[in-house]
């Protein structure tokens, strides 16, 4: 949010110039995130015309639905690293961390479903904890430290599935597990008056980490330091923000948030294995890019990573009903994070040069 400034006293003219000027465009957050509503509105219409089997509710909408979901949470794991400048290369690896103490935690210790997802939680928080720490105390780049978490728990998941499994996958499920991947909330509430068929039961999941977020980033103190820390790391620590802290915080959320589509992709397969989070790291920077947060830091938008996400979703499923092949598709993914980020670095640029003008 971007606070008027109060002209200095005696500019009566200048403050008169500036109240009766006509304000008729509105903030660059809000017309992107417009765009991408209209967007996904667009496609689904213009895939549904062309297959009429992408609008059906059951088939393709719920899996469709299901998949937005986890992927928003690994976006949302991004973003918040994002927000203080930082980038986690290891987010797919943290998602395979959590979700195997939760696989642990039903096949060995006969957890009920609750008690596994909050070790699982556990888990993501604690490796994202770590991962802050040594960036904070080594001053070693954030890319440099995800990357070599991601290489280090690549081999420490695999030892862990291979001493603690024979085929390397936990495969006993609690009860609920099974309603959880399958049930949506029309099957919870009185038909559709409550909830929709295509509605998975795990998009609740997203829906409080969302409002969770959102609530952070606007209504407290300490979302606004993580943004401040991101913005200016130095111009922070001079007003006495803790910045170690904050980006300890940051991954620390990272960390959970990744557990927790982990998880969610572990519910969605019905088996919790060592290869959830293989496919997570270019979701997790188009869903946070494409929704309006800057790789720089200092600037987020949640319902922009949801948007964002959504996009990318509709484009994958919508295109794969029209028979585009696997590979291809990952080179329009991929040119459309390279148009995502050229947009961001314009961003960039447009909005340091209004800083400046304004001075």
């Amino acid at each position: 949010m971007t606070m008027p400034v109060a002209p200095p006293d005696g500019d009566t003219n200048t403050a008169e110039a500036t109240a009766s000027r006509p304000v008729h465009r509105l903030p660059f957050w809000v017309n992107q995130r417009l765009g991408l509503l209209v967007l996904i509105v667009s496609l689904s219409a213009l895939f549904g015309v062309l297959r009429p089997a992408f609008l059906d509710e059951r088939l393709v909408l719920f899996p469709l639905l299901r998949d937005i979901s986890t992927l928003t949470v690994v976006a949302l794991a991004q973003m918040v690293v994002l927000s203080v400048g930082h980038m986690n290369l290891a987010v797919g690896r943290m998602a395979a961390f959590g979700a195997l103490f939760a696989g642990f935690g039903y096949d060995r210790l006969g957890l009920p479903l609750p008690l596994g997802l909050l070790l699982c939680l556990f888990a993501g928080a604690a490796i994202g904890a770590l991962t802050g720490w040594i960036i904070t105390r080594t001053g070693v780049s954030s890319f440099v430290v995800t990357l070599a978490m991601d290489f280090a728990l690549l081999g420490l998941v695999s030892l862990l599935y291979s001493a603690l499994t024979e085929n390397a996958a936990f495969t006993t499920k609690p009860s609920g597990l099974a309603e959880l991947r399958s049930y949506s909330l029309a099957d919870i509430c009185v038909g559709p008056v409550c909830g929709s068929p295509a509605v998975p039961q795990l998009a609740q999941f997203t829906v409080l980490a969302l409002l969770g977020l959102g609530f952070l980033y606007a209504c407290t103190r300490i979302g606004r330091e993580l943004l401040l820390t991101g913005a200016n790391p130095a111009a922070a620590e001079l007003s006495g923000i803790p910045t170690g802290r904050r980006v300890i915080l940051a991954h620390t959320l990272s960390g959970l948030l990744a557990a927790l589509a982990g998880f969610m992709a572990a519910v969605s397969t019905g088996t919790f294995r060592a290869s959830i989070g293989d496919d997570f790291m270019l979701p997790s920077f188009l869903g946070a890019v494409l929704g309006g947060t800057l790789l720089t830091g200092g600037v987020v938008s949640v319902l922009g990573v949801l948007l964002g996400t959504s996009l990318v979703g509709v484009i994958r499923k919508g295109l794969d009903l029209l028979g585009v092949g696997l590979e291809s598709l990952n080179i329009y993914l991929g040119c459309v994070l390279l148009l995502a980020l050229s947009a961001d670095r314009v961003r960039t640029v447009l909005s340091y040069r209004k800083v400046v003008r304004s001075t």
